[in-house]
């Protein structure tokens, strides 16, 4: 729900998203605190998301049955969330779930054209429409961490790091403006017109999801290219996006980097993305000690 600032909904989404980010709240909550209620709140939670994702728990349909489509965000989204769960309080449900996340986000990756799609026909073929080809390519690049950091988990698992790896090379091909630096928003596979159109503005959180997926593939590959892209996307978001004057960053720049708006928060940018970015990357940092991240540290 959208609501009120005492809680009363104004407006309810159809779909679930705000669900995984409480998982995500309640299993940290229970694992700082000792909180067993809050850890079954959250396992209690991503039950029921997945009873959502399996079609078992019906949702208001979005969408006719007119174009049907298949979206690369749920398994995305909730291969995070398991991962936390599992890391946070311990969950062999959400553990169970993993493989078949990366199975069904596999099937987005499209390496013949190297590219990583949104939207995909049900039998996971490529619709030729300007909808259905938008790309995100901050939200590939996000999910191409997510499966680094699978790999992470599992000591370096030689598949997932290239899996990881292909996605982010496809994407910041894609997505990163050689002209003004930072990640364009929208893309399209063939080159032709895009629907929206803000597709050539830099949001914040593409600028923080590739800031993580650059340094995390340079620490798992020690490949000098990602420490490269890791200082051309550090350098551009924190010159553009931050407020030297007033502290936290902006969070709409138009291409050329100038700043669309000065409002720091909205319906869509809360303290999650940056302050994720910052807390991720510091840690790797932290625990590097005389690995690849020496290199970025130069």
């Amino acid at each position: 729900f959208l609501v009120t600032r005492d809680g009363k909904p104004l407006r309810k989404r159809r779909y679930y998203f705000s669900e995984a980010f409480a998982i995500l709240a309640f299993a940290a909550t229970a694992k700082a605190t000792g909180d067993r209620e809050l850890a079954q709140r959250a396992r209690d939670l991503f039950r029921r998301c997945m009873e959502y994702a399996d079609g078992k728990r019906p949702l208001e349909p979005k969408f006719t049955d007119t174009r049907p489509t298949i979206g690369i965000g749920v398994p995305m989204i909730f291969l995070n969330v398991a991962q936390q769960l599992c890391d946070t309080i311990g969950d062999d449900y959400a553990a169970s779930r993993i493989d078949g996340f990366i199975r069904q986000i596999r099937m987005f990756v499209k390496d013949d054209i190297r590219c990583v799609f949104e939207q995909l026909a049900p039998d996971g073929q490529a619709i030729d429409h300007f909808a259905e080809r938008t790309l995100n390519p901050g939200h590939a690049i996000e999910g191409a961490w997510f499966i680094l950091h699978e790999g992470k988990r599992r000591g370096g698992d030689a598949e997932l790091v290239a899996l990881g790896c292909r996605m982010l090379d496809y994407m910041w091909e894609r997505g990163w403006d050689r002209e003004h630096g930072g990640i364009l928003y929208f893309r399209d596979p063939t080159d032709k017109p895009v629907m929206e159109y803000w597709q050539d503005m830099k949001f914040w959180w593409p600028q923080c999801e590739a800031i993580i997926a650059t340094l995390l593939a340079h620490t798992m590959t020690g490949e000098a290219k990602y420490a490269d892209w890791h200082r051309q996307i550090h350098t551009y978001a924190h010159d553009k996006f931050h407020d030297k004057e007033h502290g936290e960053w902006f969070g709409y720049l138009r291409r050329d980097g100038q700043i669309s708006t000065a409002m720091k928060g909205n319906h869509y940018k809360g303290p999650f993305h940056l302050p994720r970015m910052q807390w991720y990357c510091w840690q790797m940092l932290e625990g590097g000690g005389g690995s690849p991240t020496d290199v970025v540290l130069q």
